[in-house]
């Protein structure tokens, strides 16, 4: 086994698919709402991975249908927040993170990412940044600028957990080290890969120098 040595001064972290296992449920609730508006369902699931909703919605619908769509959809996904289980390792990495720098940089909703946070029993940042924080979705890399200046460190020096192409290009965009979680296809090769969080460690002591055992 080898260990690749990332060093940073902060970390940026996805929520869906990188710290919270919600995919059963967003399909779930993308079906229901699909079937009570008439889309595509599998179109849209072919969409919607890593990207605001309304960013998905708003491509199909007027803007009065969008936002009463945005509202049933975040309704049936808060109902189901609380089968919401952490992806292995997202507890003890945030844990070992303590009170070094690092923040979630998520497209859901504050309302929606809450639920699910507390649903998968995971540790929150004082300043998360959600859809609501941000005029842009990823893949523009404005949320995580956003997420960087929060922090207060140069998103240069920031390193990014990702598991979606839209999102890997938001943080490759905003200068960051990127690491991808799982195996999609990206448009730009990460600086490294891992199946879930228990191949990632933060050195003990100073900046979060970030260790992915390969």
């Amino acid at each position: 086994m080898t260990v690749l040595s990332i060093d940073a001064e902060a970390v940026l972290f996805d929520s869906d698919g990188v710290l919270v296992d919600s995919h059963a449920e967003v399909e779930k609730a993308w079906r229901q709402l699909a079937a009570e508006y008439a889309l595509d369902v599998e179109k849209l699931l072919t969409e919607l991975v890593g990207v605001r909703a309304v960013d998905t919605l708003s491509r199909y619908l007027p803007n009065d249908t969008c936002l009463e769509a945005m509202a049933r959809l975040e309704d049936l996904e808060v109902d189901m927040a609380a089968n919401t289980r952490p992806i292995p390792g997202a507890r003890e990495l945030l844990l070992a993170l303590g009170d070094r720098p690092w923040t979630i940089v998520t497209s859901a909703t504050r309302r929606l990412a809450e639920a699910r946070w507390t649903g998968a029993g995971i540790p929150l940042p004082p300043h998360p940044i959600t859809a609501d924080d941000v005029s842009k979705g990823k893949p523009d890399p404005e949320p995580f600028l956003v997420g960087a200046a929060t922090l207060g460190i140069d998103p240069g020096r920031c390193v990014v957990f990702e598991d979606s192409p839209s999102g890997g290009r938001a943080g490759h965009a905003a200068g960051a080290s990127v690491v991808a979680v799982g195996d999609l296809d990206w448009p730009v090769e990460p600086t490294a890969r891992v199946d879930d969080l228990r191949a990632v460690s933060v050195a003990a002591d100073g900046p979060p120098t970030i260790l992915i055992n390969r």
